[in-house]
């Protein structure tokens, strides 16, 4: 599921949190970055959670509606394909998928106004209204609503924005990540019929499929021990590099990047470097200024350089 992109991220906020707090132990930076590791996965697990969750509240209208004073006869005959959609039943059937849930107290419960404010959209958008006139049904089909569903709605919406913001300090910006997986399990769920808990890393997923891969999970932990470690060196050396002046404007964001590219080169010599520079340039462009990108990219290329690392 995580893949070292995301996990180099995850390396830069712990370490930054080192750079404003000199007092965080590595033991405590550790602990920190499995329990970020593992937030990603409970994030995933509350974005599935929604596809009963909406399938929920659409039965709920139906039945609000027949129980009426004076009933249409589309309240009395509604279209029943959303909320027999089979890719919520075999969530809701699931054992794995409830005990995950339960253990974890993840739930919609608590986010009526949402849920409502997800289906009232829902019911506007052609795609769905399409869907639910068409007179086929399958697992395909409603597979394909519900990534339609979470490409459209979830992404750029503020009330969900607000309430992960409030659930986790790490599931504020992994949104986008999280959704690209949950697409990828709606599309297996369509070719296999059953629901699978992905793998926390990348690696175990290749591991599965009979493909060599190099744990990523000891990846980040070693990155993040050996920038521990080198902290205070190349931090000095950052610094050092540039004018006085320019001292006074460099950002614990830049320095903490070109740390870690230093360390990664240093540390895993089988990465090739132009791709270790270019992660950090990368990471730089959502976490630091407008003129990161250039800063970060030609003093880590130059350091590395100058270490004999290229």
């Amino acid at each position: 599921m995580l893949n070292r992109r995301i996990l180099r991220v995850k390396a830069f906020k712990v370490l930054y949190s080192y750079a404003e707090n000199p007092d965080l132990s590595l033991k405590e930076a550790l602990a920190s970055l499995d329990a970020s590791c593992e937030a990603t996965r409970d994030l995933y697990l509350y974005m599935m959670a929604a596809i009963p969750a909406l399938t929920a509240e659409a039965a709920r209208r139906i039945e609000a509606a027949r129980g009426k004073f004076n009933p249409t006869e589309e309240d009395l005959h509604p279209r029943m394909k959303f909320v027999q959609n089979g890719v919520s039943a075999l969530l809701e059937e699931d054992p794995d998928f409830a005990r995950l849930l339960e253990k974890k107290k993840i739930s919609w419960a608590n986010n009526d106004a949402l849920v409502n404010s997800l289906y009232e959209t829902l019911k506007t958008r052609e795609y769905f209204q399409k869907y639910l006139k068409a007179d086929t049904s399958s697992l395909q089909e409603d597979v394909r609503l519900w990534q339609h569903i979470y490409q459209e709605e979830f992404e750029d919406n503020e009330a969900l924005t607000a309430i992960l913001e409030d659930s986790s300090i790490f599931w504020a910006d992994e949104l986008a990540y999280v959704l690209g997986t949950c697409i990828r399990s709606l599309e297996e769920m369509g070719r296999t019929g059953r629901w699978n808990l992905p793998p926390l890393y990348q690696s175990d997923i290749l591991a599965a499929q009979g493909k060599p891969a190099d744990s990523d999970r000891d990846f980040v932990r070693k990155l993040v021990t050996a920038s521990y470690g080198r902290y205070a060196e190349y931090s000095a050396l950052v610094a050092g590099s540039v004018s006085k002046w320019d001292q006074d404007r460099l950002y614990t964001t830049d320095t903490v990047l070109i740390v870690m590219g230093l360390t990664e080169a240093e540390t895993f010599p089988e990465i090739p470097v132009k791709v270790s520079i270019n992660e950090y340039v990368e990471i730089s462009k959502y976490y630091s200024t407008p003129k990161s990108r250039g800063f970060v990219n030609g003093l880590l290329d130059r350091l590395i350089k100058e270490k004999g690392l290229l």
